[in-house]
């Protein structure tokens, strides 16, 4: 049985039985079709054995189709999943995180046909959470004692990767690959021990800056390579194919 053979059959055992197809409809067959083939198309060469792949799928339905298959979304993709999984085992590519498809409501396109969008989104860890959070908190208590004398609080920093927000507080972090980083994030295209991001200051006044600690691809920092440069709100970082961002949750 070649590869699309078993793919169309454990899709049509798990997945055809829980409701029914008519012609015109939008395929689940169709969806996995569509995501094997990107994979195919956006592989990035890591090694002579290893690529990037993404590993995080938006699909954009019309309305039918999307009120026909949302409800059994957690079907479709306990069986799409395994089978992405499989078919980058046999291509020899490498998920840079968790695999998720995520299914949303286009009300532009007609009924039977479908977007797909993909990007690679690095998992990410952060090994000083809950004392970051503490000591966020203490900071940003002590940046409110100003307002007593007339003066606007300052909101403490914080740097976003993949939609989640780490407090930037002395003495800062440092960004890897690797066990003994404060913040791993699984991107190959990281080192183990990539670059530090050094706070220093008050809480009323932080100095933040990046360093590059001989990371084997560098630091881009607002478009350009950097190896040492100062941060604040609004400061785009790129480390391997991860794009962090510097700013103000409530504003400054």
């Amino acid at each position: 049985m070649g590869f699309l053979d078993k793919l169309e059959h454990h899709l049509e055992g798990a997945i055809n039985k829980v409701f029914t197809v008519f012609p015109g409809d939008v395929m689940p067959l169709e969806i996995a079709n569509a995501m094997i083939k990107e994979l195919d198309v956006r592989a990035k060469t890591l090694s002579a054995e290893h690529r990037l792949v993404p590993n995080d799928f938006t699909v954009r339905l019309a309305q039918h189709d999307y009120e026909r298959l949302t409800p059994y979304s957690r079907t479709l993709n306990a069986q799409i999943i395994p089978i992405l999984r499989e078919h980058a085992t046999e291509r020899g590519y490498v998920f840079n995180g968790t695999l998720t498809i995520t299914y949303l409501l286009d009300e532009t396109l007609k009924a039977g046909t479908f977007t797909l969008d993909c990007q690679v989104v690095a998992g990410v860890v952060d090994a000083t959470r809950p004392a970051a959070a503490a000591a966020a908190a203490a900071a940003a208590a002590a940046a409110s004692d100003g307002t007593s004398s007339g003066r606007i609080p300052r909101a403490p920093l914080v740097l976003e990767v993949n939609g989640v927000r780490h407090p930037l507080i002395p003495p800062g972090l440092v960004i890897g690959r690797g066990s003994d980083a404060d913040l791993r994030i699984s991107d190959p295209g990281i080192s183990r021990k990539h670059a530090r991001i050094e706070v220093t200051g008050t809480p009323g006044q932080l100095h933040i800056k990046i360093i590059d600690l001989g990371s084997a691809n560098g630091i881009i920092v607002n478009g350009e390579q950097v190896l040492e440069t100062e941060l604040g709100s609004g400061s785009r970082i790129e480390i391997g194919s991860t794009r962090m961002l510097v700013y103000a949750p409530i504003g400054e």
